[in-house]
This record gives structure tokens, C-alpha cells and sequence, in this order.
């Protein structure tokens, strides 16, 4: 049988283009109108795509005050928009982002699995324990925690989870429990002490769903103990190919199976009916980016400040290797902008349109094309869906891609289970299993 895509849509306010919202077609009160999330959650979910996926953030993204008005800078709580969308969708999996640096396990263990129950079994969470400086002061902190230790911390709060998720059998809800059915968990580590049984039931799917984003070594390592979704930001068919085969022999060291784990890189499309027309919404998008706001979009990701530069200078690509260590991310922009010989204005309009994800200009056909190579190629088990512009552009998708993707044998007719794991082909969990991972972590 021929392989299947697994299909994210991966929400972002007004639109992943940095000039996105300012598209005519993408409605004005899109960033925090429940109306505009519901019908894009709806579309999606007509499409038949396996998951919806917001992110977090714990900062405003701006520059000393001055690009209020040039981007969009808002963000709606995950949990509490993914637990509304669960009233109005039935099959679509609900995925929010929430830090394991700035929360404490009890609290977001009861969150996801009051999200599970309320959504007959659709929650997921993509765990990221938060790099930026900027976040760092809005919780009583002066900077980011060391990587190291970000990752030593996360392992253990999915540690805590889990035994919270698992203290109550399965089946012992109701207003009266069994406490034979009731086992309290009695963690002391180094960062967190935990006594006591969740007062939700254990989650419809055991565990949510757990995603994993980080790319660089330690977030790797973690993503092979930890994820069963990974959401990466992968441009080049080879070394995506390389990645999923890196990451499967990552988990074998834990006991794990390469069918625990679904890959899914990040693709933003904007598709016309003719080249000609996408190259001209191509155009047409870049026309509206705020040169400041481009420049500085590309400083940030690549930590280092491009203001001062002619724009129309090449990158300085060793010079910034040569500043600090990137990110993955990061990394991956300098290795696309050396090899194109980018301009710094040419690379911020590059990172304007995809976030240094994967972009695509063209038709639907050619999109599947691509699509079914990546797949039956080995280089990704699906994609996390960015649409440059909201709604439109997944309109297209779903009216055209979609259907090209299911005349292929390629993509499903119509869910066949009611739970994310169901979608996502992933077994449920039983209880003890991450504690039982953790015997193969060196110590």
C-alpha cells in the first residue's frame, strides 16, 4: 500500500508572510476573532487534515516600541483558543505550544488532559522550552536558561506529566473513584516536587499527543526520548531525507520504533492557477513587507543586527558564524543565503515569506508533485501546512491540492478514527512507558 501524508495546518496570527495581514483578502479582526478561527479550524477540517497547531508567545516581537502598526503582534492563548475550537470541530486534532521552562507540570498536565476529554480525544502538545532573553523577563528572570539545562528540566517535567497523566487508571472517572484505581505520584527531582494524583481523569488517548520542534542537538536528543510528532523547518530534499533517518536511529538508542514518530516539515505554499500568477501574488506580498520590519525579522532570527548594513549588501554570512553560534534555524537561512548569494535585503524578504521553513510558488499540481516526492522519497511522513494568507490560500489547498493529493492514493478520503493518535497512526500509550525510556538515558 502506498504511503500517506499526515496533514498539519499550522495557524499563525493574520498570516506566517510577515506582510500577510496586510493582503486585501485576509480579514481585519483576524488575529483575535473567534470567528476567523473557527472557519479556518472548519476548512481545515473539511480538507480532512489531521491536526490544527497554534503556537505561544511569551514576548511581544517588536523592536524598542517601533513596529507597533508595520506587523502583527498579537497572540491568543493556545489551551483556551484549542478547548473553543473543540466545540466546533469533531475530527480535527488540536495542538497548542506551551513552555516546560516557564510552567509547572501539574498545571499544564491538567490542562492538555482536560483538553483531551473535552475533545474526545484531539489534543496535542508541542513542547518547547523557550530560548529567547525576551521571555525570560516577563517571568522574574534577567536572562534565558542555559540550552543544557532548558533540556534537562523538559525531560523532566514530561517525566512528571506522564506519572500525572497515568495516576488515575483508565476507566476510574466519575464522581466517586476506586483508590485501588488511584496511584499518587510522589516525585523529588532536581527541578520540580510533585505529590499527589491529577484530579482529571487519565486522557481519552492515554497522553496527549507529544510534538517536538527544537533543532538543535540537545532539542534533536530530546525529540528521539520525547516526541511522537516533530515539526521541523527542513528546504532541501537530501538533507530532509537525512534528518528522519537521524532521528529514527536517535530513538533506537531509547527502545523507540521509527513508526513512534511522524515527521512533518513546515511548507508554506502559495499557489496560483498558472506560474505566472503565483510568481505575481509572489511579488505582489513582497511589495507589501515594511523594509524595517524586514531587516529586523532577519536580525532576530539570526541574532545578530543587520540596521547599520546597505541593504543591498550580501549577507555576511562568516561574519555572523563568526559572532555566535546559530541556531539550527538560523543556520539553515545562512547555509540558503551563502549558496544563493542573497543580498541582506534579498534574505530578509526570504525569511519574510517562510520563516526559513520550506517555500513553495506554483500550481497545485506542481505542489503535489513536490509533495509526493518528499513523501515516497523517505524525506518527511507529512507537512505542517503554512499558508502564507488566511483564508484564501488554504482555500486553495483544500479545494485543490487536496483532491490532486487523494486522485494519487496519496492522502485519506476521510478520517477513519476520531482521535489524533488514530490519524496519526499512533499506538496509546500504556502506562510507565516514558519512565521506562528513561532507564536508556545515560545518567
Amino acid at each position: 500500500m502506498t504511503r500517506q501524508l499526515h496533514l498539519g495546518l499550522f495557524i499563525y496570527p493574520g498570516a506566517h508572510h510577515i506582510a500577510g495581514w496586510r493582503h486585501p483578502s485576509t480579514p481585519a479582526a483576524s488575529v483575535t476573532g473567534l470567528d476567523f478561527y473557527r472557519d479556518v479550524a472548519q476548512l481545515a477540517e473539511r480538507g480532512k487534515f489531521d491536526l490544527f497547531f497554534v503556537g505561544d508567545t511569551l514576548f511581544t516581537r517588536e523592536k524598542d516600541g517601533r513596529f507597533f502598526g508595520r506587523q502583527t503582534t498579537s497572540n491568543l492563548d493556545p489551551v483556551s483558543l484549542l478547548s473553543v475550537l473543540s466545540s466546533v470541530t469533531t475530527k480535527l486534532g488540536l495542538v497548542g505550544t506551551l513552555s516546560t521552562t516557564y510552567h509547572e507540570p501539574y498545571e499544564i498536565a491538567a490542562k492538555y488532559a482536560t483538553l483531551d476529554h473535552l475533545s474526545g480525544g484531539r489534543a496535542g502538545w508541542n513542547v518547547v522550552t523557550t530560548w529567547e532573553d525576551k521571555a525570560s523577563l516577563n517571568f522574574s528572570r534577567e536572562q534565558a536558561m542555559a540550552k543544557a539545562d532548558r533540556y534537562v528540566r523538559g525531560r523532566e517535567f514530561i517525566d512528571v506529566c506522564t506519572s500525572l497523566w497515568d495516576s488515575i487508571d483508565d476507566g476510574a472517572a466519575g464522581f466517586l473513584r476506586d483508590p485501588a484505581h488511584v496511584h499518587p505520584v510522589a516525585h523529588h527531582g532536581d527541578s520540580f516536587a510533585v505529590s499527589g494524583a491529577l484530579p482529571v481523569p487519565r486522557p481519552v488517548q492515554g497522553w496527549p499527543v507529544l510534538v517536538q520542534a527544537g533543532g538543535s542537538p540537545p532539542g534533536l536528543e530530546f525529540a528521539a526520548l520525547v516526541a511522537e510528532a516533530v515539526f521541523t523547518a527542513q528546504t532541501d530534499f537530501e538533507i530532509a531525507r537525512a534528518f528522519r533517518a537521524s532521528t529514527h536511529d536517535r530513538m533506537a538508542r531509547y527502545g523507540r520504533r521509527p513508526d513512534e514518530v511522524v515527521i512533518m516539515p513546515g511548507l508554506s505554499p502559495l499557489l496560483g492557477s498558472t506560474e505566472a500568477e503565483a510568481q505575481r501574488l509572489e511579488q505582489e506580498l513582497g511589495d507589501l513587507v515594511h523594509p524595517e520590519v524586514g531587516i529586523w525579522m532577519l536580525s532576530e532570527n539570526l541574532g545578530f543586527s543587520l540596521y547599520d548594513r546597505d541593504p543591498d549588501d550580501l549577507l555576511p554570512v562568516d561574519e555572523i558564524r563568526a559572532a555566535k553560534k546559530p541556531t539550527a534555524n538560523a543556520d539553515m537561512l545562512l547555509t540558503n543565503a551563502a549558496r544563493q548569494k542573497l543580498t541582506i535585503s534579498g534574505s530578509a524578504r526570504l525569511i519574510a515569506r517562510s520563516r526559513a521553513h520550506h517555500s513553495f510558488v506554483g500550481t497545485p499540481e506542481q505542489l503535489a508533485d513536490l509533495m509526493e516526492r518528499w513523501l515516497l522519497g523517505g524525506a518527511c511522513d507529512g507537512f505542517n501546512v503554512m499558508p502564507p494568507y488566511f483564508p484564501q490560500q488554504l482555500s486553495v489547498f483544500v479545494e485543490q491540492v487536496v483532491p490532486e493529493l487523494q486522485r494519487r492514493g496519496l492522502f485519506r478520503e476521510d478520517y477513519e478514527g476520531n482521535t489524533l493518535r488514530e490519524h496519526l497512526g499512533l499506538a496509546r500509550p500504556e502506562p510507565g512507558r516514558f519512565q521506562r525510556m528513561l532507564k536508556h538515558v545515560p545518567a
